[in-house]
């Protein structure tokens, strides 16, 4: 068999087989098997966690480890930015409110190239701005109508209904994604909006050829080791290398970024807020499995599901928990727990069952106890709110109505949040 026929004999399996999965999918809470999820107070010897000393110094650490080793993988080195090249920079954006600033930050190591492309609007003002930090999905031209904002030249998941085709944008898609941004409410209350296409860190498909992974490659290494990082971790990795910049830049406030994710976008800024604590706030919108939902629950999208559909996403060792997720050593509201002290909002949408809403509701619930050892309110809710009826404690929830989005609703909530925890209102 040619290689070429053998690897998409290969392919047509997968996504037979995750086909099937996806009729079998558990919709039903009856049908929800028992299952048990670790206490996240509980250390790995079964000893307890009684101080916020033994968390920070043990349990947390140990924890990280983990979700490391067997879940996201491990960076496997640093990779400091080389260049910072600022495109162009405007004080008249957003109807004269705000300052629009487009600038790269260039990655580069023997003959590999990166350019991670930066969309800034930060409001007028003479202090230092916070600002919500996200990733994109179809370049930064997408978010907002604004002419004068740079089209990507990334690789781009077709969309021909918005004008991607052959991989490449158009002008067709400018703010074809702006009711997911609404960039104007975002800077009228006060806040900044910096976003980066995340296919400029990595892009979104099973090759791991390109994007930041070859940075790192061994003599005839071509995709990383079992243990090392997924797609999920290169844009967590992406994240906060943006992080790095702003904390030089003297418009914003690098004491108050919140990082910010929707779907697989809120995977990657849970394990950035995880694994780098720079980041004040960490904002999941409908991050489902592998995010923010319990993976032991077994309800919606499954660890099977998800390796078969997107296996460049994780490590590779996160193959051995497919119809095994019992044999998890975590769950993923002990990746909430790696959260605190620092405020996290978890947030579902009711129409939006494939990412488990109840679960990511009872995985911030269950997070809580660590913000309550640390003398903080976690979730002030032990039963799921009902929907459009939002809850904030040192750690948020809510699910809205309507389906898998990121809504203006949404965003009105997480600049609440923010508003309290940054601002004391």
């Amino acid at each position: 068999m040619k290689p070429i026929v053998f690897f998409l004999f290969i392919y047509l399996l997968l996504h037979i087989e995750a086909f099937a999965q996806r009729e079998n999918v558990i919709y039903d809470e009856s049908k929800v098997p028992e299952y048990q999820i670790p206490d996240v107070l509980t250390r790995f010897n079964r000893g307890k966690v009684k101080s916020e000393k033994t968390w920070f110094k043990k349990q947390r650490p140990d924890i990280l480890k983990v979700f490391t080793e067997e879940v996201y993988g491990k960076f496997p080195g640093n990779q400091e930015i080389s260049e910072v090249k600022v495109w162009e920079t405007s004080a008249n954006a957003v109807n004269g409110l705000a300052i629009r600033k487009q600038l790269s930050l260039f990655f580069k190591k023997n003959n590999h190239n990166l350019e991670v492309n930066i969309l800034m609007y930060l409001p007028k003002t003479d202090r230092k701005v916070p600002v919500f930090l996200a990733c994109n999905f179809t370049g930064n031209h997408a978010v907002y109508n604004d002419p004068n904002i740079r089209l990507t030249e990334s690789w781009v998941a077709n969309n021909p209904s918005v004008g991607i085709i052959n991989n490449q944008v158009t002008e067709q898609s400018r703010a074809s994604a702006s009711d997911r941004w609404p960039v104007d409410e975002i800077i009228k209350s006060g806040y900044g909006l910096v976003t980066v296409y995340y296919g400029d860190i990595d892009p979104d498909k099973n090759d791991f050829s390109d994007g930041i992974h070859p940075f790192f490659y061994e003599a005839n290494q071509i995709k990383p080791k079992i243990d090392e990082w997924g797609s999920v971790a290169a844009w967590a990795w992406g994240l906060s290398g943006v992080m790095d910049y702003l904390e030089k830049d003297p418009l914003v406030d690098a004491k108050e970024v919140a990082v910010l994710g929707h779907s697989r976008l809120g995977k990657a800024a849970l394990w950035a807020g995880a694994t780098d604590q720079r980041f004040a706030m960490v904002i999941s919108n409908e991050s489902g499995c592998g995010g923010a939902a319990l993976s032991k629950r077994i309800f919606g999208e499954t660890v099977l599901m998800i390796n078969t559909s997107f296996p460049h996403w994780f490590c590779d060792n996160f193959l051995k928990y497919n119809n095994k997720e019992e044999l998890l050593p975590v769950d993923q509201h002990m990746l909430l727990a790696l959260i605190a002290p620092r405020p996290l909002y978890v947030a579902s949408a009711e129409g939006d069952p494939w990412a488990d809403p109840k679960g990511e509701f009872l995985s911030a619930k269950y997070a809580s106890s660590v913000y309550e050892l640390l003398g903080l309110e976690g979730l002030p809710a032990k039963e799921m709110p009902e929907v459009n009826h939002p809850v904030m404690g040192t750690v948020g929830y809510h699910i809205r109505s309507g389906k898998h989005d990121l809504t203006l609703y949404d965003w009105q909530q997480y600049i609440r949040f923010a508003d309290k925890h940054f601002r004391g209102k």
